[in-house]
């Protein structure tokens, strides 16, 4: 079974109208390294799928977006989790690119990287925003909102199938619930 996770707000705490441009200003979520430890033993591939338009503004590079990607994955690892690849789209979102999200790019990326190994209906999108589920629910997925906000808007109950407060909640759900 594939994880798909969006990153910022997800993985590590979002820079409110900016961007985590270099790894001094990455900072995991609480919980996030444990929550992944634990996924980890329930999914394989988890794929990172983020919209990165920092990038395409020039605020960084493709280089530092890597170094981060490393660094993070390097963390991960060393706490006993496991991200198996980070994919991105650096397009600003006025680009209307097909691998933006909520646009499927990303997702058919990941599914030629991983061909078997990634089945959309047995597959887990987690993430913060509409267009992150938006996203999996195009391409058939089980949808996970992580938001410690009760309010959603109404066209968001038809696209989520679980809310959680953080990536660690939801973790601890799949490990007492043995999946989804």
């Amino acid at each position: 079974m594939t994880l798909f996770l969006d990153r910022d707000g997800v993985i590590n705490k979002r820079i409110i109208d900016g961007y985590v441009c270099e790894w001094k200003e990455f900072v995991f979520e609480e919980g996030v390294l444990e929550a992944l430890k634990i996924l980890s033993k329930h999914f394989s591939p988890i794929i990172v799928v983020s919209n990165q338009q920092g990038i395409g503004k020039g605020l960084m590079s493709e280089e530092d977006f890597r170094h981060i990607s490393e660094k993070m994955i390097e963390e991960v690892k060393f706490n006993g989790g496991m991200i198996d690849c980070v994919l991105h789209c650096p397009a600003l979102s006025k680009d209307n690119s097909f691998n933006r999200k909520p646009q499927v790019g990303m997702g058919l990326r990941a599914k030629k990287m991983y061909s078997d190994n990634v089945r959309f209906k047995e597959s887990i999108m987690v993430g913060d925003s509409f267009p992150d589920m938006l996203f999996g629910k195009r391409l058939k997925m089980k949808t996970v909102f992580i938001s410690d906000s009760y309010y959603l808007p109404r066209k968001y109950p038809k696209i989520i199938d679980l809310r959680f407060d953080s990536l660690i909640k939801f973790a601890k759900y799949i490990e007492n619930e043995k999946g989804i």
